[in-house]
């Protein structure tokens, strides 16, 4: 499956920078995986980030947007892989994101209520992107 995970800048604090390559490395292995690290200047110019997820099915964060336990993700990448079409996982900046990405967003994903920093929320969803991919190609690191 190709994944691009497109977020707003990169980890800056020191523990998520190493939290985030610790789970894009392992998450590769599983998928054809790209970072787009859209620069803060173009965090809420919907154009620039529309246009660097076009021909993609885009799934955005979004605090109101669907919960899932680990399996229902894994069950939720399953499907999508069945589409063939690129997936591009979208985190806004600390401001969330413009509407325009909103309305054009194929699926809402939602990590729980919580309000979580930016940069912690870019190693969460990456953990549980790699969780639930370790579910489905059946490793024993998901127990």
């Amino acid at each position: 499956m190709k994944i691009n995970l497109v977020t707003v800048g990169r980890p800056k604090l020191e523990y998520a920078k190493r939290g985030f390559d610790e789970y894009f490395t392992r998450f590769s292995r599983l998928h054809t995986v790209r970072h787009t690290a859209v620069a803060d200047k173009y965090a809420y110019d919907a154009g620039y980030i529309l246009d660097a997820t076009k021909a993609t099915t885009r799934i955005i964060l979004e605090i109101a947007g669907t919960e899932y336990t680990s399996e229902q993700l894994a069950a939720f990448l399953r499907k999508r892989e069945l589409e063939s079409r690129e997936i591009s996982f979208i985190i806004g900046g600390p401001e969330g994101l413009p509407q325009a990405v909103r309305d054009a967003a194929d699926y809402q994903w939602s990590l729980g209520r919580l309000t979580l920093p930016h940069d912690l929320a870019m190693v969460v969803t990456l953990e549980a992107l790699y969780r639930a991919s370790t579910i489905n190609a059946r490793l024993p690191y998901h127990k």
